[in-house]
């Protein structure tokens, strides 16, 4: 099966620092993949190589959409990566606080959208056809994330826990086919947590979506995930199955730390 996303010896270096030092990696469709690693083992700095925030000094990143071609995404701009099929989440909540929800989302929809500014200005039928079209799907998006009834509420307003959601909504509007969620769990409770979990598997169900999460609640990852990957010190030191990872004894003593299966 040929990979959605490989990382082929991918380094990046910030001055003396190897943030990340010849990672190999790679996402199958269909598949939920969890990078793990302590605080500061680079993790989202290789979220940022692939979602074109940062150039990687060294190696390539290739993407294959389903049905699609191979393309190298090394040096993209982020709007041309996420056109691709590429969309993330990050771990500060990255909302327009005095937009509402449905306008997040539809803000996503940006990508998709065909009416340049021309279009904008004169408002003509086509550009107004459009914009009913992208209310329409952005109001379907909330209805599947669960959120739909604070459609009209600015997103400054909402609890944690669904502007969470919010987020995840607003990169689904992009259509992607690899979905990046970079500590979707942060600050949540644990029905909150419960929730977020029963999400993730509906996305990746009903949405036919990809998954690479960074996280660092190992009860999740564990139950989510088909393949987990571990990093260290910029390193990747492990990858496997979640039962492969709990008995890894380099994963143990880096990381996870003896309580893990408890």
């Amino acid at each position: 099966m040929e990979p959605i996303l490989e990382a082929k010896q991918l380094s990046m270096n910030f001055g003396g620092i190897k943030a990340l030092d010849r990672i190999d990696f790679d996402v199958l469709p269909g598949e939920i993949t969890a990078l793990i690693g302590p605080n500061g083992a680079g993790k989202t700095t290789f979220f940022n190589c692939i979602t074109g925030i940062y150039a990687p000094t060294e190696g390539e990143i290739f993407i294959t959409p389903p049905g699609g071609t191979r393309h190298k995404i090394n040096g993209l701009r982020i709007h041309k990566v996420t056109e691709r099929g590429v969309a993330r989440t990050f771990q500060n909540i990255r909302l327009f606080p005095d937009m509402t929800v449905l306008e997040n989302v539809m803000i996503g929809r940006h990508c998709r959208t065909h009416s340049g500014i021309l279009g904008a200005i004169l408002r003509d039928n086509s550009t107004r056809d459009e914009e009913n079209v992208i209310a329409a799907r952005s109001y379907e998006i909330l209805e599947k994330i669960g959120i739909s009834g604070h459609v009209n509420i600015l997103a400054r307003n909402l609890p944690y826990g669904i502007q969470r959601r919010l987020e995840i909504a607003r990169a689904i509007a992009t259509d992607p086919f690899l979905l990046l969620l970079d500590e979707p769990a942060a600050g949540m409770n644990p029905q909150e947590t419960r929730e977020l979990e029963a999400l993730i598997m509906s996305i990746r169900g009903e949405g036919k979506i990809s998954i690479l999460l960074i996280e660092h609640d190992m009860r999740l990852v564990m139950s989510l995930s088909d393949r987990v990957h571990v990093m260290d010190y910029g390193e990747m030191i492990a990858r496997g199955t979640p039962q492969e990872i709990r008995e890894n004894p380099a994963v143990i003593k880096a990381y996870l730390g003896e309580d893990v299966g408890a």
